[in-house]
């Protein structure tokens, strides 16, 4: 199948390597972009554009996974329109349960203020409410057709009920329902920090996006790989593994203090043994590390199935 040119963008998230990808796509009228990563690594993807020989203002719309700060917080920036003082006015493309976090985003970022404290703004920088004018919400399975394009939207909850995977021909770019892989290796994480992680529903969705019969798969974190399915099965196997692990550990009923530890343990154990080495172990905590991924996966079993 003859694919449209599809180009990666790394924004070097604090000065890193192979973190977040945004993916820059053209059309007929200019181009867009899946996913625009943090306010805080804007300049380096408007740098990146112009490497490409294309500026803000050719980029007519983006189309979000969904809205945590790694994936939308420069949203609202591309969104701005002549009458802001600015000139690109991007249409913003998202799942309905995250739009009002958009248009008014002071909820989203007293939460993320709570987990980052101090490091909010060297992280994740501005974060700009979206106008209504310029968002757009989509539901399961719409068809978005920009510019000769047509992505689907499949609504894929797990790691977050407003997820989105975008279906581009046989291309998925799945946000982080396809979890993290970086490195071009052959470990695959879940990124799976509080509130909405739910494993059951995750590995739903993974399973529906194996009937895509996709053939390239692109995570936000990190990369485009020609092994979708395999990928997807792989997902679906650690996602079973983390399950099965976390009903063995919360049998000891460890504080949550004591689930972190395991837990890094844990995955640290699983990326190891597919060939892992330390610097891809510190790649994945850049990426989808720290005591969050224990605590979402802590949460889920308290709330699903500690009953």
């Amino acid at each position: 199948m003859k694919h449209p040119k599809i180009e990666t963008i790394d924004v070097h998230h604090q000065n890193k390597a192979g973190i977040i990808a945004v993916y820059v796509i053209r059309h007929a009228d200019g181009a867009l972009l899946i996913d625009c990563g943090p306010g805080s690594t804007l300049s380096a993807l408007t740098q990146g554009l112009r490497a490409l020989d294309l500026d803000a203002r050719d980029i007519t719309d983006v189309l979000l996974t969904h809205i945590h700060l790694d994936h939308a917080g420069a949203a609202g920036w591309w969104a701005l329109t002549k009458s802001d003082g600015m000139r690109h006015g991007a249409r913003i493309h998202v799942h309905p349960v995250g739009a009002p976090h958009l248009l008014n985003p002071e909820k989203l970022l007293a939460s993320a203020q709570r987990i980052y404290g101090a490091d909010m703004e060297r992280l994740w920088g501005d974060f700009l409410a979206v106008p209504e004018t310029q968002l757009i919400q989509h539901h399961d399975n719409d068809v978005i057709e920009i510019g000769g394009l047509a992505l689907r939207a499949l609504e894929t909850p797990g790691h977050a009920e407003h997820h989105f995977a975008y279906i581009l021909d046989d291309i998925c770019f799945s946000g982080d329902v396809g979890g993290v892989r970086v490195n071009r290796g052959t470990h695959i994480r879940p990124p799976t920090p509080p509130p909405e992680i739910h494993l059951g529903k995750w590995r739903a969705s993974v399973e529906r996006l194996r009937q895509e019969k996709l053939q390239i798969i692109a995570p936000t974190h990190f990369g485009m790989y020609e092994d979708a399915a395999w990928h997807l099965e792989k997902m679906a196997r650690t996602l079973d593994a983390i399950e099965a692990w976390t009903a063995r550990a919360m049998t000891a009923a460890p504080t949550q203090k004591e689930f972190r530890q395991s837990y890094r343990a844990f995955l640290n154990e699983l990326a190891r043994a597919d060939g892992a080495a330390a610097k891809e172990l510190l790649q994945y905590d850049d990426a989808a590390g720290g005591d969050a991924l224990a605590d979402g996966v802590y949460r889920y079993w308290q709330k699903y199935r500690a009953a």
